[in-house]
C-alpha cells in the first residue's frame, strides 16, 4: 500500500469527518473581547499547520480566499482541493489565486473546479504554464525577461475575513512532513482578529490586478474548454472518493478522527493576543524601471525592522544570497555590536543548486563580516522530534531542508512569512508575512531556530567545511553555477 496513511489521517480527520458543535461562536467572542488586537500562534510542525488550515476551511461560513505559489497534484494538493470544493458545495464563496510558474493541475481539473458557481480561480502572471504554448513561453523569456521572472510568492489562506494563515508552506506533501524522500523544515502563523482585514485587502488588490487572469479565459482554446456537466460532476466525484477512501486509513487514523475537537482546541488555547502587522507587496512588486532591481514594500519593511536591532538578529532562510544593501545593513549592525546568526541550507540539503551557488560565491564575505552561518544537515537530529508522531516516515529518513522564512529581532519581535534572503524576494517576487510583536513567541521562535543550529542539526559554515559532506559532482556543479552572472534572479 502506498504509504500516505499519515497524510490522509491528518487531512481526513481535520477536514470534517466528525460532526461536532460549531465553535466559531467562541472565536467570534474572543475577537470581540480583544478588539483592536490580533490573536497569533506560530505553527512549527507540519501536522499542526495542516490541521489549522483544514479546520479553518471546514468551519468557513461565508467565504474563503486562497493565495499560493505552488499547488501540487499530490495528496496534499488533491485533498486541499476537495476540501475547498466541499466548502463551495455548502454555499461558501471560494476564490483562489495561484502563481502560473509551478502549478501542475490538469486543464480539465482547473476548469471543472472553476465551473462550480461558488468557485473562482485566477492565475497570476500566466507566462509559463496555464494555457501558454511552448513558443510563447520562449518568446516571453527572450523579450521580457523581468516579467517572466516576476512571480507571486504569497501564501495566504483567509476565512470569513477574520481568520487566516500565512507562512512558508505551499500546497504540497513536502511542506507538511509527508513526503517519503524530501521534506522541508517550515513555519507558519495562525492569526485572527485585527490584522486579517489588511490581509484581505492585499488579496483583493491581487484579485483585481491585470496580472491575475481567470482560468476560463486562459484555457478558452483548450481541448477541455467545453467541459460538459457530466465531466464536471465526474471530477467532483473523483475528488471526494479519493478523500473518503477507507483503504487509505489505518487504526491510527480512526483514533485521530475522534480527537479532532481536542486537537484544534489545543492549538487555539495557545493563541497570544497583541499587536501583529501584515507585510505585503503590491501586484507586480515594483515599477520595473530598475530592471531586475527595484525593491518592494516587503523589502523596505523588513530592512527597517532589522535596523531596529540592538542585540541580536536571528534569521532562517532556505536561500542566502545577500544583496549589496543587505550586506551594508549587516555591516552597520555588526559595527554596533549586534550579533547576526543565520540558519540556511547546506549543499547536502538544498533543493536549489543555483541559489546555493550564489551563497557559495559570497560565503567567505559573510563570515568575514562577522555573520554566523549554520548550514542544515540533510538528516538532522531534530527531524525525529519534529516527526515523532510519524514512525513510518521517520524510518524512511527523508532528506530534510530548511524552507522557513523567519526573522527574529532582539527576541522581542518575529517575522513569519514567505520572504527569502535573496535578490528574487527583494526585487522580483511578491512576498507576504506577519510581524508578531510578542516577546514570548519571538523568543520561542528564536529558540527553535537556535535548535536547528545545534551541531547535530547543522554544520558551522566557518569551522566544519560543510561542502565536503556531499558528492564531488554536486560540489562541481555548484562551483560552475557560481561563475555565472545570475545573482539577480536567484
Amino acid at each position: 500500500m502506498h504509504r500516505v496513511w499519515l497524510l490522509v489521517a491528518t487531512v481526513a480527520f481535520a477536514f470534517g469527518r466528525v460532526a461536532v458543535a460549531d465553535p466559531r461562536d467562541l472565536i467570534d467572542e474572543a475577537i470581540r473581547a480583544h478588539a483592536g488586537l490580533t490573536g497569533s500562534l506560530v505553527l512549527e510542525r507540519g501536522d499542526e499547520a495542516l490541521l489549522a488550515r483544514a479546520w479553518l476551511v471546514d468551519h468557513a461560513r461565508s467565504d474563503i480566499e486562497v493565495q499560493y505559489f505552488i499547488w501540487s497534484t499530490d495528496n496534499i494538493g488533491i485533498l486541499a482541493s476537495e476540501a475547498l470544493l466541499r466548502a463551495a458545495q455548502r454555499g461558501v464563496a471560494v476564490r483562489v489565486i495561484v502563481d502560473d510558474l509551478l502549478i501542475d493541475a490538469p486543464d480539465a481539473t482547473l476548469l471543472a473546479l472553476a465551473a462550480h458557481p461558488n468557485v473562482d480561480i485566477r492565475i497570476y502572471n500566466p507566462m509559463h504554464s496555464v494555457g501558454v504554448p511552448w513558443y510563447r513561453r520562449l518568446w516571453s523569456a527572450v523579450t521580457d525577461f523581468r516579467a517572466s521572472n516576476q512571480r507571486m510568492h504569497d501564501k495566504v489562506l483567509i476565512v470569513d475575513g477574520e481568520l487566516a494563515i500565512t507562512g512558508g508552506r505551499n500546497m504540497a506533501d513536502e511542506y507538511f512532513d509527508y513526503n517519503q524522500a524530501y521534506n522541508f523544515r517550515d513555519r507558519d502563523a495562525l492569526v485572527m482578529g485585527a490584522v486579517v482585514p489588511a490581509m484581505r485587502d492585499s488579496f483583493e488588490r491581487f484579485w483585481a490586478s491585470d496580472l491575475a487572469l481567470p482560468v476560463e479565459q486562459l484555457l478558452a482554446d483548450s481541448a477541455d474548454a467545453e467541459l460538459g456537466p457530466d465531466a464536471v460532476e465526474a471530477t467532483y466525484r473523483e475528488l471526494m472518493a479519493y478523500a473518503a477512501d477507507g483503504a487509505n486509513f489505518e487504526p491510527e487514523v480512526r483514533a485521530a478522527i475522534s480527537a479532532v475537537p481536542d486537537d484544534f482546541s489545543r492549538l487555539a488555547a495557545r493563541l497570544v493576543w497583541g499587536q501583529v502587522d501584515f507585510v505585503s507587496d503590491l501586484p507586480g512588486k515594483n515599477s520595473g524601471t530598475y530592471g531586475l532591481g527595484g525593491g518592494g514594500l516587503s523589502s523596505a519593511a523588513l530592512a527597517a525592522l532589522i535596523a531596529t536591532a540592538n542585540e541580536e538578529v536571528v534569521i532562517q532562510s532556505p536561500y542566502l544570497v545577500a544583496s549589496e544593501p543587505a550586506f551594508a545593513l549587516f555591516e552597520e549592525l555588526r559595527a554596533r555590536g549586534v550579533r547576526i546568526r543565520i540558519s540556511t541550507n547546506s549543499l547536502a540539503s538544498t533543493d536549489n543548486l543555483k541559489a546555493f551557488s550564489g551563497y557559495l560565491d559570497q560565503r567567505e564575505q559573510l563570515l568575514e563580516a562577522g555573520v554566523e552561518v549554520f548550514e542544515y544537515r540533510p538528516i538532522p537530529k531534530v527531524q525525529h522530534e519534529i516527526m515523532s508522531r510519524y514512525s513510518a516516515v521517520r524510518a524512511a529518513a527523508p532528506v530534510f531542508a530548511v524552507h522557513a522564512k523567519t526573522l527574529v529581532v532582539d527576541r522581542r519581535v518575529a517575522f513569519v512569512g514567505t520572504y527569502n534572503l535573496d535578490p528574487r524576494s527583494e526585487n522580483l517576487n511578491t512576498e507576504v508575512g506577519v510581524v508578531i510583536h510578542d516577546a514570548q513567541q519571538a523568543a520561542a521562535v528564536a529558540d527553535a531556530i537556535a535548535t536547528d543550529m545545534l551541531p547535530g542539526n547543522s554544520w558551522n559554515a566557518a569551522t566544519d567545511g560543510p561542502d565536503r559532506y556531499t558528492s564531488t559532482s554536486k560540489r562541481l556543479r555548484a562551483w560552475l553555477w557560481s561563475w555565472l552572472p545570475i545573482d539577480a534572479v536567484l
